[in-house]
């Protein structure tokens, strides 16, 4: 079979069944041969990060995708858009007009893979124990909304929330909400290392070398019950250095998939090449990249600074240059497909202009250049992630208004150092934890927020963000939630630059290739198989 690529839309999810069974125990090759799929993605336990598959500590799309494949969680997202759907619950809803109250029933029979019973008590006992600890990663943030938890009886868990929280089921289809069992998960600490013990589809057997996890190999749980049918009896997840050297893995036969991340040029060639057997998928994505910026540095607390940057910087040309047609420019935080969007940036600040960002630090009296650095992470976002960056510095220089020097740091050592403010600016992607405008603006600017950011504004956080969340129907909640993202455009404690797609490239005996990644950019591992190439 010819090479060739296959274009799916967001909403695919909606074309096929989202539940195609329940249980996934009586399916599943029978060859045994693990479906090996690579990523560049860097897994690394240090003194910063001890405990980086703690589901009360990880946030990345990385982690989170060992552990979605592990670890159950009360509802989980279906294939493409759309609600969430119970998983290890039988059936969770709100029971109350104000969205204040979400009972959830667990399945019978749910088991931790070691033979352990799940009960309501393990739910609570896993949610409370991620809100106590209050990871660093600031995680827990999520589960902000949560009062208390109740239990009834071993299947019967009642959330009692401080607000109504309309996107209260999507969190709880999150790692973080993932039920662990007590017995392993001490309450007053995090679990270090790479062990992971969960009830859901998988097992996870970790191959650690140096601190940093290089292969990662899930074998299918005979005593999982949920949702899900699991197409397979094994799964590796191979850990690369980087894009080229997982791309001569796929040509060479050792692995069977790659996905993140692949480079531009490696995707251009797998695309435009006519001779192999090897599929690409082409996904839309809701991955975005943006700029962040600690507000309480010197270099720019000045608000006109930010902006000024924001006048300058030429997306379009960045996109063009950089990632071509796989991506385009973004101009909120909030990615063109969800509903809530608004071109916020572009509205306040239209096409790049060098004399209206020199008249903004002028009515500031900022003297020029202003001399900063762009930090970025070399091994996280992807090998283009470099030039990117260059590009960012010229247009900056270019200007005259801006001395701009650029940082490469690996990711073990550049978020800790992010978290603790030591970046003036710095980039950094999102792969949403789930498709709501409101998990694009509170992690960015809520209190307790992910990028640990000095900015606070008092609108956003104690009117705007709770009036979104009170609206079931999302398309209500629009007027608050462009209010926010008006608001971002004038302060800029964050810059959004582009939104892109997203893709697989696999071997085409490969089935299940469509699904093995969602609009969130979660791995679904159960969804590939092996079928017959031709």
């Amino acid at each position: 079979m010819n090479r060739k690529t296959l274009v799916l839309p967001a909403v695919i999810g909606l074309l096929a069944p989202v539940l195609a069974a329940c249980g996934g125990t009586d399916s599943g090759s029978d060859s045994g041969d693990a479906i090996v799929v690579g990523t560049t993605d860097a897994f690394t336990a240090s003194n910063d990060a001890p405990a980086p598959l703690d589901p009360a500590y990880a946030y990345d799309v990385g982690t989170w995708n060992i552990l979605r494949q592990t670890v159950q969680t009360l509802m989980i997202q279906p294939r493409g858009e759309g609600d969430p759907v119970p998983e290890a619950a039988q059936s969770c809803g709100f029971t109350d007009s104000g969205n204040e109250r979400y009972a959830c029933t667990l399945r019978e029979g749910l088991k931790f893979a070691n033979g352990d019973p799940v009960t309501a008590a393990d739910v609570k006992y896993s949610i409370d124990r991620a809100r106590a600890l209050k990871a660093d990663s600031g995680v827990f943030a999520l589960l902000s909304t949560i009062d208390t938890v109740e239990t009834q009886g071993d299947r019967e868990v009642i959330f009692h929330l401080k607000t109504a929280d309309a996107t209260f089921p999507f969190k709880l289809s999150t790692p973080v909400a993932g039920i662990v069992d007590p017995d392993l998960y001490a309450k007053g600490k995090l679990r270090d290392g790479f062990e992971v013990d969960g009830s859901g589809p998988y097992t996870l057997k970790a191959e650690v070398k140096n601190d940093q996890l290089v292969s990662a190999v899930f074998t299918k749980n005979p005593d999982y019950q949920g949702s899900l049918e699991v197409n397979n009896d094994k799964v590796e997840l191979r850990g690369f250095a980087d894009a080229d050297a997982m791309g001569a893995a796929l040509d060479k036969g050792d692995i069977d998939l790659m996905t993140r991340t692949m480079s531009p040029e490696q995707i251009l060639k797998i695309s435009a090449d006519s001779d192999d057997n090897v599929d690409l998928v082409d996904m839309s994505g809701l991955e975005i990249r943006y700029l962040a910026f600690n507000t309480n540095d010197p270099t720019v607390r000045a608000k006109a600074v930010r902006q000024a940057m924001a006048q300058v910087i030429d997306r379009g040309e960045l996109v063009s240059k950089v990632y071509g047609s796989q991506a385009e420019p973004l101009y909120s935080l909030v990615p063109a497909s969800i509903t809530g969007h608004s071109n916020a940036f572009f509205n306040k600040y239209g096409d790049p202009s060098v004399p209206k960002a020199k008249a903004l630090l002028e009515k500031a009296g900022i003297t020029t250049p202003v001399k900063l650095t762009l930090h970025y992470t070399t091994d996280h976002y992807g090998p283009a992630t470099k030039k990117e960056f260059e590009l960012l510095r010229k247009q900056l220089n270019d200007s005259g208004l801006f001395d701009v020097d650029i940082q490469g740091t690996p990711w073990a050592t550049f978020r800790p150092a992010e978290q603790k403010g030591e970046y003036e600016v710095y980039g950094m992607g999102w792969f949403p934890d789930f498709p709501d405008a409101d998990n694009y603006l509170a992690p960015f600017l809520d209190k307790d927020n992910f990028l640990g950011s000095p900015y606070a504004n008092s609108t956003i956080r104690n009117t705007l963000i709770p009036e979104s969340r009170r609206a079931a129907d999302r398309l209500s909640a629009s007027n608050s939630l462009m209010d926010i993202q008006d608001i971002v455009a004038n302060d800029v404690p964050v810059l959004p630059l582009w939104q892109g797609k997203q893709y697989v490239a696999a071997n085409d005996d490969v089935t299940g290739t469509a699904y093995a990644v969602n609009s969130s950019s979660t791995l679904q591992l159960w969804e590939l198989g092996r079928g017959v190439s031709g």
